[in-house]
């Protein structure tokens, strides 16, 4: 008779869905915004005037804030991860801290400075 014992339960899974959220909105977006911001304002092909309208929009603000939290728990995660790669195992605990507090005031100041 063999006895079954219940895996523990982690949170990483949710770890690892934000990151691929994070990582695919940021490779999808940011290029754009590159583009648009760097590029097309600058050679008037966008107007200033036209792009400060569009960031007023508060639909637009919530998604630049949904891109801004989602890259910093993208890098949080990446850089918790390779730091453990690099030998800190022993010191998981308080880098996970580090880096997910650090993504955390990361999205509450992109959260300030989207709607205010």
């Amino acid at each position: 008779m063999t006895t079954h014992t219940q895996p523990k339960k982690s949170r990483e899974p949710f770890a690892w869905a934000l990151f691929s959220a994070g990582g695919m909105i940021t490779a999808i977006v940011t290029p754009i915004l590159i583009v648009i911001v760097g590029f097309l304002v600058p050679s008037h092909q966008v107007e200033f005037h036209r792009l400060e309208q569009i960031f007023r929009n508060p639909v637009t603000r919530l998604i630049l804030f949904a891109l801004a939290a989602l890259t910093f728990v993208h890098t949080a995660h990446r850089l918790r991860h390779s730091l453990i790669e690099m030998g800190l195992k022993p010191f998981a605990r308080p880098i996970a801290a580090l880096c997910y507090g650090a993504a955390l005031a990361g999205a509450v100041w992109a959260g300030v400075v989207a709607f205010t």
